[in-house]
Formats: structure tokens, C-alpha cells, sequence
């Protein structure tokens, strides 16, 4: 039998998703180069906690509880205050 273009462009190709690393428990578990990647990440404006999610498996909660952790506590107070603020907005336009 010979197999069709059609056949072979059906092959599964390598997606992020298919790419996610292991789905963490806890936010120790992470090195300290990924901890700061997640907290980088944290408090970009362009970046949400889905994203975060299927790049490191941390959950929203999670992400919170590590940024508590690792940044003094004016400046947690001033990056929940940020974010609370962009979700309501998203929450408004869609």
C-alpha cells in the first residue's frame, strides 16, 4: 500500500502542550533558576497563570504562595493589587 500526502500530514507533530513538563505538587520542588523564571513571569503584565501553568504546573494558588515567599511583603501587596486590577478589566471586555 502506498500512503497518501493526506496520510502524512495527519503525523502527530510536537506541540507545547505535548512539550509541558511534569505537572509539579509544590512550588519547593522548583529550582532556583525556575522559581525566578516563575516569579519573572509572574509580574509581567503579558503573561497569565494558565501560561504559567502548562510551562511549570503550578496552579494560581501556588503562584501566589511562592510570590509571597520570595518578595517583601509591599511588594506582593502592590503585584495582587496589579493583577486583581487586570483581571477585572479582561472580566469587563470579554
Amino acid at each position: 500500500m502506498r500512503s497518501s500526502n493526506a496520510e502524512q500530514e495527519m503525523l502527530p507533530l510536537k506541540t507545547k502542550s505535548s512539550m509541558r513538563r511534569k505537572k509539579l505538587t509544590e512550588p519547593s520542588e522548583l529550582s532556583e533558576e525556575h522559581a525566578s523564571e516563575v516569579i519573572e513571569m509572574a509580574l509581567s503584565d503579558h503573561v497569565s497563570f494558565a501560561e504559567i501553568e502548562l510551562e511549570y504546573g503550578l496552579y494560581e494558588p501556588q503562584v501566589k504562595a511562592l510570590m509571597r515567599d520570595r518578595l517583601k511583603p509591599s511588594s506582593y501587596r502592590a503585584w495582587r493589587k496589579r493583577v486583581r486590577k487586570f483581571s477585572d478589566r479582561r472580566a469587563h471586555y470579554k
